[in-house]
């Protein structure tokens, strides 16, 4: 078994070195590999089954998540649980659909901005996307767990680097007929919904609209103070001309997710 999954991990860093965005790679293969090995999967059976699997998914959770409450009461001890929860997800709808978003849109935002940046881009605007709906909900008790806040500030960038950079959408409304449409359409409709979905939220576990905001924000003015000089020069954003804008394909209908604890 352990062999099988030291071949398994083996090759897929391999493959991740040979790709032209070896973060973005590095980052969905890391999440997954960690949420496999976790207790949310429900896939490794030294977590035990029933209650005792949800005893440990809280115990895990409030570990390695934002505790909103614990962050502000105790902040030296606390202080890189938004970092770690970046890399921890609820449940695997919520990892696949965070993944998704990522391997859509990291790979082209990393290829301009380079790997270190990129990197500390992801990891910076993903803390403070969850710092910032910590700060908002200062006494809640829930776990705050996901890359949703970091993804969401890939979006952010994406749309100020890559405004024209054609998205295939499958939308629910249309009956799932995939249609394309530039991403300064795509990306400001779903940070619109994210705002309509954060007025409506509860203070109950679900997900947190707030951090894809702050994310988003945080990733478009990033790009816009970073790349903005670049505009007058190639036509675009950053430098980066139309036609090298390659397509790019998404279903637009599910948003980033950031969970909070799982309930039973």
């Amino acid at each position: 078994m352990i062999s099988t999954w030291s071949t398994a991990v083996g090759r897929a860093l391999r493959a991740v070195r040979g790709t032209p965005a070896p973060i973005t790679y590095g980052l969905i293969v890391l999440c997954c590999l960690l949420f496999v090995l976790g207790p949310a999967s429900g896939l490794t059976p030294g977590y035990g089954t029933g209650d005792a699997l949800l005893a440990a998914q809280r115990t895990y959770f409030r570990r390695w998540g934002v505790v909103p409450a614990e962050l502000f009461g105790r902040p030296a001890r606390e202080a890189l649980t938004p970092a770690t929860a970046l890399f921890v997800h609820g449940s695997w709808v919520h990892l696949l659909g965070n993944m998704l978003f990522l391997f859509v849109f990291g790979a082209m935002t990393e290829e301009r901005m380079g790997r270190v940046q990129f990197t500390l881009f992801y990891v910076g605007c993903g803390y403070l996307a969850l710092l910032g709906y910590a700060a908002a909900n200062a006494t809640s008790e829930q776990s705050l767990v996901g890359a949703s806040g970091a993804i969401s500030a890939v979006l952010g960038a994406f749309l100020y680097l890559f405004p024209r950079a054609r998205v295939t959408s499958l939308l629910p409304f249309l009956f799932f007929l995939p249609l394309r449409f530039p991403a300064w359409v795509v990306l400001p409709f779903w940070a619109a919904l994210q705002w309509f979905a954060a007025g409506r939220a509860s203070d109950g576990p679900g997900v947190a609209y707030l951090a894809h905001l702050v994310g988003f924000g945080l990733g478009f003015g990033y790009a816009w103070v970073r790349y903005g000089r670049g505009r007058s020069r190639a036509g675009g954003p950053g430098g980066a001309a139309v036609g090298d804008e390659r397509a790019t394909r998404v279903r637009a209908a599910p948003a980033p997710v950031t969970e909070g604890e799982t309930q039973p």
